[in-house]
């Protein structure tokens, strides 16, 4: 490759990863507005409920910055989130640890995504899923793999699914302390094994997770 031309392609790497608002203008073009962006937050902890969200954005007022949620910082998360309780049509859903452990984790964020639309306060038309499965909704929909960095809507939704689930992890911190779920809102970390070891699974630990379930066959309990 030219030496000259690399900056350039990078530059047009960079903007391809970027989120847009192409799928949405393209269900919106075939008449199929509304258009909501789906997302999670908490299929991998070891304790909590999994958190969906679904947003409507307006497109002419589109807070700048929208990102997929892992790339932002807490402020930034923060700020976004209170921007899109401003401009944009917000549904959030949720499973709880014992639906995680009676349907398990897949069925149980699927039925979060769900009831993330349900709560909607506009009906939409077409849903945009991250990942490569969706939830059955009243409308029509498509998946789009790491959709939350490639699609606005979805990063919008990803951003509030993170922020309200590291909010309810911080407040379940205080009733739960011990296993720092404040700083790492429920994932296994060295931080929160170290807290399993010396006090044992709780009523908010997802018993059919391989390490807590690990735990309660070796008798160990709160």
């Amino acid at each position: 490759m030219i030496p000259a031309l690399m900056p350039m392609m990078t530059a047009m790497a960079k903007t391809k990863l970027e989120a847009d608002y192409t799928f949405e203008a393209a269900a919106g073009a075939r008449g199929l507005g509304p258009v909501c962006g789906i997302d999670e937050a908490g299929r991998g902890p070891w304790a909590g409920p999994v958190i969906a969200a679904a947003v409507i954005l307006r497109s002419d007022d589109i807070p700048p910055g929208l990102a997929d949620s892992k790339t932002l910082s807490k402020a930034r998360r923060e700020a976004l989130l209170a921007r899109l309780n401003e401009v944009a049509v917000i549904g959030v859903g949720r499973a709880e640890v014992e639906e995680i452990d009676r349907l398990n984790i897949l069925a149980a964020t699927m039925l979060a995504m769900a009831r993330a639309v349900a709560d909607l306060a506009l009906a939409p038309g077409h849903a945009l899923v991250d990942g490569n499965r969706a939830p059955e909704l009243p409308c029509g929909l498509e998946t789009l793999v790491k959709g939350d960095g490639r699609c606005l809507s979805i990063a919008a939704a990803s951003i509030v699914a993170k922020v309200t689930r590291d909010r309810e992890m911080a407040a379940l911190a205080e009733r739960f302390p011990g296993f720092g779920w404040e700083r790492n809102a429920g994932y296994g970390t060295a931080e929160h094994q170290v807290g399993l070891a010396r006090l044992g699974p709780n009523e908010m630990h997802r018993r059919s997770f391989a390490p807590i379930r690990k735990l309660l066959d070796s008798g160990l309990s709160a």
